[in-house]
């Protein structure tokens, strides 16, 4: 880490981010429970940290140029950090992005020179226009293409084992008994999973997944099942993808788009922490676990994003209400 924080380029701020204790959305709990703060990449995301480490493996390795495209399917925050390397790199980005998303991230996206293909997130995954085919068509049909492949590269994995793993690890001082966060490609949990098992066996995993995504059903049963519509942004996935490693995880929570919804406002408005949904869902994951466990245990959760990119949703009353996640006096 460079103590001084004096960068050449953005990208070398990527990473270690700050553990913040969490107390008052925690009341009476005997434990400890800290979040690494994921928002404050330079980008705005924990997806940053993969972003930055696929393109720098891919140039060194020869597989990437200046002048190439960067091809990714993305809920938003993944396609952010791919726009800054692409940016610093002299590459171009192209980026297929649910319609649903978020004006505030398709803003931020064009903003940075993002080629924005939208699809329709309502349709199924095998569709060829759906947003799990449609980048992959993309890929095969750019010259230049370059496919980071997120939801099935384990390179994903990697960049959270080289580094968010062994910042928590030393952040904490080795002491930590669990480890809570949700489940989005696969890669932060189980990547940052892997490096903490490695150094102290006992830790345990507990995923967090949202109701219709179909990564609970397939760790209870190794059944996929079939998904529906949710709207927690980043978590979750309509069919079982390459990058998780369910073998890593001791235990997977269901969180409701209400519950995140919620847990993500009162967080603002307790701990004065505005973060994203995947965040809210990341603390109602903790809470559920502090109810379940018969002691007092030090824990660590992932808050992805920031709230600033859910203004005119999840922040929104009317856009809640209309989703039927507020009611009138909410």
């Amino acid at each position: 880490m460079n103590d001084l924080r004096v960068y050449d380029k953005i990208s070398e701020a990527v990473g270690w981010t700050p553990l913040v204790r969490l107390g008052r959305a925690l009341d009476g709990y005997a434990g400890e429970a800290f979040a690494k703060i994921e928002f404050m990449n330079p980008m705005g995301s924990v997806k940053d940290r993969i972003a930055r480490f696929m393109i720098d493996k891919a140039r060194g390795e020869g597989r990437l140029a200046p002048g190439d495209v960067v091809v990714e399917n993305s809920s938003g925050n993944t396609a952010m950090g791919l726009a800054m390397m692409a940016v610093l790199e002299g590459l171009r980005c192209r980026m297929v992005v649910r319609r649903q998303t978020s004006k505030e991230k398709l803003d931020c996206l064009r903003a940075m020179g993002v080629d924005l293909i939208l699809v329709d997130g309502d349709l199924p995954p095998d569709h060829p226009e759906s947003y799990n085919r449609k980048a992959i068509q993309i890929s095969r049909d750019t010259p230049g293409a370059f496919f980071t492949d997120q939801h099935n590269n384990r390179e994903n994995s990697e960049a959270h084992y080289r580094t968010t793993g062994p910042e928590i690890w030393q952040q904490m001082q080795g002491r930590i008994d669990y480890l809570v966060a949700g489940m989005g490609t696969g890669g932060t949990l189980c990547g940052t999973a892997r490096y903490l098992k490695e150094q102290d066996p006992r830790i345990r995993i507990v995923g967090v997944d949202p109701v219709g995504s179909v990564f609970f059903n397939y760790f209870k049963t190794r059944q996929a099942g079939e998904s529906r519509r949710w709207l927690v942004e980043g978590l979750g996935d309509e069919e079982v993808i390459g990058c998780p490693e369910f073998e890593l995880l001791d235990d997977m929570i269901q969180v409701t788009d209400r519950d995140a919804f919620l847990a993500a406002r009162e967080l603002a408005r307790r701990e004065a922490i505005l973060a994203g949904g995947s965040s809210g869902a990341a603390l109602w994951g903790v809470r559920e676990l502090v109810r379940r466990i018969d002691r007092p245990a030090r824990i660590v959760t992932i808050f992805p994003d920031s709230g600033s990119r859910y203004l005119s949703t999840i922040y929104n009353d009317d856009w809640m209400r209309r989703q039927g996640l507020l009611d009138e006096n909410g």
